[in-house]
């Protein structure tokens, strides 16, 4: 097995690879930036310049996938390097949870990953 199987063993949760903008709010301020990566527990965001928000505040994050149908997360910041940051989601609505979902589901190709990411998330 390999070095990275290894962490990918220890990861609860599969990241789909999702650049895509977005807007994140808090802290009296709207923020454009870029996901990252994306799972059901979590995101991590790039911004246009270095981190500079307050990272005991919580953040709402909004991912547009169509013109009718958004994520929305609330978020707490988990790491900073640079103009990135690694958030963890705090909470996640039942039409948010529901299309995150399907946006995972359709970037892992594999249902039965999907079943261990719901499974680890309920252990939380």
């Amino acid at each position: 097995m390999t070095e990275s199987s290894h962490a990918d063993d220890r990861r609860h949760f599969h990241r789909v690879l999702y650049r895509m903008p977005c807007q994140l709010a808090g802290n009296e301020c709207l923020l454009s930036c870029t996901v990252v990566d994306l799972s059901l527990k979590g995101c991590l965001l790039e911004f246009q310049q270095s981190w500079q928000g307050d990272i005991e505040h919580l953040y709402v994050l909004t991912i547009a996938l169509s013109d009718d149908q958004h994520i929305e997360m609330t978020l707490s910041v988990s790491h900073v390097i640079g103009n990135r940051v690694g958030f963890k989601c705090e909470h996640i609505d039942i039409d948010s949870i529901t299309s995150l979902r399907r946006l995972v589901e359709l970037n892992l190709g594999d249902s039965d990953w999907l079943e261990r990411d719901l499974l680890a998330l309920g252990q939380f």
